[in-house]
This record gives C-alpha cells, structure tokens and sequence, in this order.
C-alpha cells in the first residue's frame, strides 16, 4: 500500500471516517507529523482542527524507544482547568522499563524534560489561540503513524478527560500490536493499513521529512480551527 506524503495519508483516511461527519467533531492533531495528516482529516469532515501536544518519553540511552509517555492536561470547559505545565497525563511502557531496567529517578529525570518541552511546544504552535472545546464532541486523535502506541493512548485519555463524550483514534499506518494497545483507550479506531512486517511509521511514505515548528505553524495558521474548509477529495 503506502503513501506519497503525509497529506496524501490524510485524504486517504478521511475515506474510512466519513461516518463522523455528522458526529460533532474535533480533530486533534498529535503534533508535529500528524498536523499534515488531520489538516486534510478536519477539511473533509468540516470540522474544527486543534493539536493536543504529546511527548514521547525516550528510553535515556535509546531516545526513539519509548517507554511511556506524557501529554496536556484538560483543556477549556472542564472542571478543574489546567494549564499546559499540569500535563497531568501519563502512561509508561512497563514492559520496556522492565526489561531495560530502568531506575525510577531516571524516568522522572526524562518526564522533566519532556514536559518542559512540551509546554514550549504548546506555546509555539497555538500561537496564542485558545484550545478548542471538547466537551460534548466527539474527538478524533489523528497521527502519522503509530509505532509502540504511548504516545497515542496517552492523547486518547486525555482527550478524555477534556471532555470528549467519544474518542476516536485514525492513523494512517500502525503495526496491529501498537494499534490493539493504543485502541485501548478509544471508543473507535480507524487505520486502513496495518502491515505485520513494517519496520517503523516512516517506512510507510515516501517523503517522511520531519516537520519543523515554522512549517507546522503554517500548516495550523492556514487552517485555523474554524472547521470551514472543504477537502478537494469527496468522502466516499
């Protein structure tokens, strides 16, 4: 199967989801290789497109393995409202910190560093913009790829917890291990493609540059989360 690009990606899964059309969206992109995929998601759904910021929590001497994960906490209209820095959201690979003996100072150390970037991250891409609500909606968590399913679980509970009366989890690829634990926490998963044999998310596309934050802030900026773009690609 595999895809050209990320935005190809997002055309190609807003084929599988267009039964939430009319299911009072929002949907979140895992920043950054996932704001290409559900710009092209929220232009076909008509819907309100926003990120919910995630960090990976890297194994110290293998930072590309996660063995956990963090993201934001609850967003506007919700009891209790916290900021970014609350980022009160956390799941840990249990299997990884175990087989890799990994001391329990040295993932606190990790998740302070995570979570620091992640709130600059939040900052820079919102550019000031408020969140958009959940409460109510149905949010759909939308990203490259998956490849352990951390990063994924942990937005879907925070989504959550924002909110959301339903979760629905799309990606374009992910292994059927990753996809059958990061489902876990969504009323809904969608991924047309699900491979045995891929080796990683990237493996998937032929342009898998990393994004940087100039270029996901343009994506965002000529979106905006107004959810009135039209996707050039009919839902079918």
């Amino acid at each position: 199967m595999g895809y050209a690009t990320r935005e190809e990606a997002g055309r190609r899964l807003a084929r599988s989801a267009g039964h939430l059309r009319d299911a009072d969206p929002v949907v979140l992109a895992l920043p950054r290789g996932g704001i290409p995929v559900a710009r092209e998601l929220a232009a076909a759904l008509d819907a309100p497109l926003d990120v919910l910021v995630v960090r990976k929590l890297g194994v110290p001497w293998h930072p590309e393995l996660a063995m956990g994960a963090i993201a934001e906490g609850p967003g506007p209209g919700t009891a209790g409202e916290s900021t970014t820095q609350d980022a009160v959201f956390r799941v840990l690979n249990d299997d990884v910190i175990r087989r890799g003996r990994i001391a329990p100072e040295s993932v606190a150390a990790v998740e302070r560093r995570e979570l620091a970037e992640l709130a600059r991250r939040a900052d820079c891409l919102r550019a000031g913009r408020t969140r958009v609500p959940l409460e109510g909606r149905t949010a759909i968590v939308v990203d490259d790829g998956i490849a352990t399913g951390a990063t994924a679980a942990v937005a879907c509970l925070a989504a959550r917890a924002s909110g959301a009366t339903r979760v629905v989890l799309a990606v374009p690829v992910a292994s059927p291990d990753a996809l059958r634990r990061a489902g876990r926490t969504a009323d809904e998963v969608i991924c047309p493609w699900t491979p045995v044999d891929t080796d990683s998310v990237g493996a998937a596309y032929d342009d898998f540059h990393q994004l940087g934050d100039d270029e996901a802030i343009l994506l965002l900026r000529n979106t905006g989360t107004s959810g009135t773009g039209k996707s050039d690609e009919t839902i079918r």
